[in-house]
């Protein structure tokens, strides 16, 4: 074990027999709910870079989400789950996205900016309530079986991290069925002809500015399917809602006695724990890779799928090379835990920092066409490997590493996540639009 983890020693809580397996249930439930609920946010996020490309409404969109998930980190995990508790916080949440899902149905400025606002401000207490509800059953488990908490708060994030990134794969298999229902095969030795020097226009050298007449693949789908592929996203948020309404159990009981970040504190002294943790070292510490996760995840939700699947390959089939990602994802994440107990946490951010330097190198040498169809999943797939290190290693250590201080320490956790999303998707959106003016 690092020298630098702090044992949790909770209170000894006396348990009924077969508790342990009610626990696992609730990490199974909550992790089936959160797969439903993102099985819609996910799918309908990577479309949106490509879908609602016109003046860069889907950017600014997902922009104002991370945006706004900056705030809410500051200022309402702390309060509301100390009003409300992890299960309802996290119930509540789940609301705060639909509005995202109905702007679908007419997205306009004036109806997706404020819904991405929504879904920022719901994400903060979403997430906390969570990563707190995990970590804190963890403890319980390890009163129960004797186990190390460390160990098991691995265990549990990386069972519910499973669950999470397989949305991708459900999410984006709706919409790749649906954008691919009725869509006559195209001609690709017309398509080729059309595009001409695709290398010029795809990839890292892509530009908003192209053309439908210059780029087939960036023919946007009919209004009928996005509204097809909407509805049934907000049934899946609808659903997600009544699974962890009926099936998750309470966190009171597991955390009697226990003190969290705002225990005994009121109005802005509560708001004002997130930050004072940045007091704590280890958290500064945990600042630059954060805010990296962040930044990753926005590339490879809008600027992967805009400048090499859709401009490369179409739109279409983005949600075929996201499913790919999907699965490397989940499956990462639950094997992450046995590899890391043979081989201690710092080898595999090693390699996980690796990966990800190899891939980028990649990316910016590769140019994307229709032909080399493997290279879109391949690239995919090994990113869900690299993003699945990350999440489940340093989510983990955000519970470790301050013990009774969870709230306050993964408000921070998406708090400088969702910054570095912000920076990514500003500077992606200003270096395009300074591309197109030095080419006019």
């Amino acid at each position: 074990m690092d020298p630098q983890i702090i044992q949790v020693k909770p209170s000894k809580t006396e348990y009924a027999r077969g508790e342990k397996w009610r626990i696992v249930k609730n990490i199974v439930v909550l992790g089936f709910a959160f797969m439903v609920h993102f099985t819609a946010f996910h799918g309908a996020s990577n479309l949106q870079s490509s879908v609602n490309a016109d003046e860069a409404l889907g950017t600014s969109t997902l922009a104002s989400i991370y945006g706004s998930l900056i705030l809410s980190n500051i200022f309402l995990p702390v309060v509301i789950i100390s009003w409300l508790g992890c299960k309802w916080t996290v119930a509540l949440s789940f609301t705060a996205y639909m509005p995202f899902i109905m702007s679908q149905f007419y997205p306009k400025f004036y109806t997706m900016i404020p819904a991405g606002l929504s879904v920022g401000f719901g994400g903060g207490p979403l997430w906390c309530a969570k990563c707190t509800y995990l970590t804190v059953a963890a403890e319980a488990y390890s009163q129960i079986t004797g186990i190390k908490s460390d160990v098991l708060v691995i265990r549990f994030f990386g069972l519910f991290f499973m669950f999470y990134q397989f949305a991708q794969v459900w999410g984006n298999l709706i919409s790749s069925a649906v954008l691919s229902s009725g869509e006559p095969m195209l001609n690709t030795t017309i398509i080729n002809e059309t595009l001409q020097n695709v290398e010029d226009i795809c990839g890292a050298n892509f530009c908003p500015g192209v053309t439908i007449a210059e780029n087939p693949n960036l023919e946007p789908p009919a209004k009928e399917k996005i509204q097809l592929i909407s509805g049934i996203y907000l049934g899946c948020m609808i659903a997600a809602c009544v699974i962890v309404a009926f099936g998750v159990d309470s966190l009171s009981r597991y955390n009697k006695g226990r003190t969290g970040s705002g225990s005994g504190l009121s109005g802005f002294k509560l708001l004002a724990v997130t930050l004072k943790h940045l007091k704590n070292p280890y958290q500064l510490l945990m600042l630059p890779i954060t805010m990296f996760i962040g930044a990753e995840q926005a590339f490879i939700a809008a600027d992967f799928n805009a400048s090499y699947v859709s401009c490369g390959w179409g739109i279409s089939n983005i949600g075929y090379v996201m499913i790919c990602f999907g699965v490397t994802n989940g499956i990462a994440a639950i094997i992450i835990g046995s590899v890391v107990k043979l081989t201690g946490r710092c080898p595999v951010v090693i390699f996980a920092m690796l990966l990800h330097v190899v891939i980028i190198i990649t990316l910016l040498v590769w140019r994307p066409d229709n032909t080399d169809k493997y290279m879109y999943f391949l690239m995919a797939g090994l990113w869900g490997v690299a993003d699945a290190v990350w999440l489940v290693q340093i989510n983990a250590m955000s519970g470790i590493l301050f013990p009774g201080k969870e709230e306050a320490s993964y408000s921070n956790f998406r708090l400088w996540e969702a910054t570095g999303s912000v920076i990514t998707c500003h500077w992606l959106h200003g270096y395009r639009i300074s591309r197109v003016q030095s080419q006019n």
